[in-house]
């Protein structure tokens, strides 16, 4: 799966330039163009890395930046903030109110898309790996195979993104909502009770050996892959 990137900047001409590059590096892009919009998008679907413009309409990058942190769901997702504002004293505000990365205008594309990548490296090596492990189980992406304790599991297509998706945010709590953006992507019409059955499914592979259950069920808030997994 593509990481997503949160693109939030207001100078139209901009964001077309930076959209086709983004993309041409792999990542899937989501845009916003003023700071509510950002933090709106942020709470409705999983986000991997942010970059953010300094200078927005209605709240600005640095309070955007610092919302964020202050939530649970997005508290460690990676944020390059885009400025003009080029001086030392602003570059080190950014960073102390919660930014990875700071990247003044003008700014070379190829090295913006350099560090976008080295911040997500640093910060989500999952995305750069070949293989994901949480606790017992382990998923080599390049064989497409999935262990747990050294026994073989099998899933079918669905099952496999979804885990990989678990595997890639452990321990973090995913409505049905945002699952069905995040495996089967949006614009694509699923049903939640879908989900259901995709997660018993999973349930059932991963558990087929015995062990403990490592998906989580949240009453009324939805699922996480959690080693220490209890129904709650």
């Amino acid at each position: 799966m593509k990481p997503v990137i949160l693109l939030v900047e207001d100078e139209a001409a901009l964001v077309s330039v930076l959209r086709y590059n983004l993309e041409r590096e792999g990542f899937e892009v989501i845009e916003a163009r003023d700071g509510e919009e950002a933090l709106l998008v942020a709470e409705e679907r999983p986000i991997d890395l942010v970059l953010l413009d300094w200078m927005l309409p209605n709240v600005s990058g640095i309070e955007v930046c610092r919302r964020l942190r202050r939530r649970p769901a997005t508290r460690n997702v990676p944020i390059v903030m885009l400025t003009a504002r080029g001086e030392e004293a602003d570059r080190v505000r950014g960073l102390e109110t919660g930014a990875d990365d700071y990247v003044a205008k003008p700014f070379s594309m190829p090295e913006l898309m350099a560090r976008l990548h080295a911040v997500l490296r640093r910060v989500r090596p999952a995305l750069a790996a070949e293989r994901l492990v949480y606790a017992d189980i382990e998923m080599d992406l390049a064989a497409h195979r999935v262990s747990r304790e050294g026994r073989e599991v099998r899933l079918g297509p669905t099952e496999f993104r979804l885990l990989r998706f678990f595997l890639e945010h452990p321990g973090r709590v995913f409505s049905r909502e945002q699952l069905i953006g995040g495996v089967w992507g949006h614009g694509v019409y699923v049903e939640p009770r879908t989900v259901d059955v995709h997660i018993r499914r999973l349930r059932a592979a991963l558990n087929a050996a015995g062990g403990n259950d490592p998906i989580r069920t949240v009453r009324a808030a939805g699922y996480a892959l959690d080693a220490t997994a209890t129904v709650e």
